[in-house]
């Protein structure tokens, strides 16, 4: 390995300081961050909050200080269709009770995994990932769908947020500390291994009860619908809940996703290995598409009235003032003269860029047939972007939209086929084992 040369060191300094450009960006930076100097005025009358398409949903929900954007995001989807169905101007589901159980059964699918390593070196790469990256909040689609299926449904007051389910940093350390735990005790003495996970999980179930309150059993479900005509639906449980108000549909939904890397062929179907939260639950799978028919996917659902779930990058080239995604807006390679260019493939490959979000895509807007923009229902509130809706470029969709559930009736007979394959096994720490949170 070589050294720094401080002779060299010195050239490139001075050469920097002859370039009077150099000297007005460095000043302009003293007092200005690199968005505002890279912002490009002329970009605002593309990032407007006009589209051809738009479906109208509910206030946006907010997550609060936590991961669990994918939940939000999976039940922002599933009260439209309650909302719909019943004539609800304001409704949210119960962020909550689904977290609830994704962290138990997480912390099982977690004990379950290590054990596969019990007698592995404890510097297997498998292992090692396992551990240290713990449970998180975050999640993915299929995740959801297995705990609604399992759990069903309440509505938010039904069990009401408490302070550390929205705001999860120091819960989920303890939870890690003890799954930690279990690994080192368990590889100690293997033949207390049983004793050891009983325990673990009784303890962390009662922690969880402390953290977010009993989940409950019974509930009354009564609301208000647009006419002002009162309602009262009694002695419901979440599962019939589930069944009476959204009933058997989310089995005809898959993940389609956009990963152009060389390691993922399109057209073929994918999974992680030990990425998942319920045991016995739905596999997490995706079909890798080109992003024009991921695209065209999309658009046929938003054009049927149907909102979509999407993940996403939003790490960057975003406004979360204005609510805007657009890599257009902004100009970095001008202003300091360098090439900061990398194609999707490679910002996968070598760590750059996966997804990390989960938002419901809402509308989008169309010139010369081709789509320009995307309207999109976050969850952080409706102190950000346009009372909580945000809105993304084409050009920004392309490169850091990774994932899409779109209904199989808008899959070709070809792809239906490929669905039914077998999932080619991604290593766990694959850039597709991301979680959106």
């Amino acid at each position: 390995m070589k050294s720094l040369d401080s002779k060299v060191l010195v050239k490139w300094e001075e050469e920097f300081n002859s370039d009077v450009t150099n000297l007005v960006i460095k000043r302009a930076l003293t007092k200005n961050e690199i968005d505002t100097i890279a912002l490009k005025q002329e970009s605002v009358s593309f990032t407007t909050f006009k589209f051809s398409k738009e479906i109208k949903t509910l206030p946006v929900s907010n997550q609060q200080k936590t991961g669990r954007c994918w939940i939000f995001a999976g039940l922002n989807v599933l009260r439209e269709i309650i909302a719909k169905r019943h004539g609800l101007k304001e409704f949210e589901l119960s962020q909550n009770y689904i977290a609830f159980y994704d962290k138990l059964e997480k912390i099982n699918y977690f004990l379950e995994s290590v054990d596969d390593f019990i007698d592995s070196d404890k510097d297997d790469r498998a292992l090692q990932h396992l551990v240290r990256t713990g449970i998180q909040d975050g999640g993915q689609w299929d995740m959801f769908v297995s705990l609604v299926e399992k759990y069903g449904l309440v509505p938010k007051d039904a069990m009401e947020e408490t302070a550390n389910s929205s705001s999860t940093k120091t819960m989920n350390q303890f939870i890690n500390l003890k799954l930690r735990q279990y690994v080192a005790l368990s590889r100690k003495n293997k033949s207390n291994k049983e004793e050891y996970k009983k325990q673990t999980l009784k303890d962390l179930y009662g922690f969880l009860i402390s953290n977010f309150g009993n989940p409950p059993k019974t509930f009354d479900f009564e609301y208000v619908d647009k006419d002002s005509n009162y309602h009262l639906d009694e002695n419901l449980t979440p599962k019939t809940f589930f069944n009476d108000y959204i009933g058997d549909i989310l089995k005809d939904y898959v993940s389609i996703i956009n990963a152009p890397t060389d390691d993922k062929p399109f057209n073929k179907t994918y999974t992680v290995q030990y990425l998942g939260n319920v045991t016995e639950g739905r596999q997490i799978k995706y079909l890798n598409l080109e992003m024009k028919d991921l695209k065209e996917k999309v658009l046929q659902q938003l054009n049927d009235d149907e909102v979509v779930w999407f993940g996403s990058d939003v790490s960057h080239y975003g406004d979360r003032e204005l609510g805007v995604w657009a890599d257009e807006r902004y100009d970095y390679q001008n202003i300091f003269r360098l090439d900061f260019e990398l194609d999707k493939a490679s910002m996968l490959d070598y760590g750059h860029s996966q997804m990390n979000h989960a938002m419901v895509i809402t509308g989008y807007a169309k010139k010369n047939d081709l789509p320009t923009k995307y309207k999109i229902e976050n969850s952080w509130g409706d102190k950000s972007g346009k009372k909580g809706y945000f809105l993304a470029s084409d050009s920004w969709f392309d490169k850091y939209v990774y994932q899409a559930v779109i209904n199989k009736k808008y899959l070709t007979e070809e792809q239906l086929m490929i669905w039914e394959e077998k999932a080619i096994e991604l290593k766990p720490w694959d850039p597709m084992g991301s979680l959106a949170d």
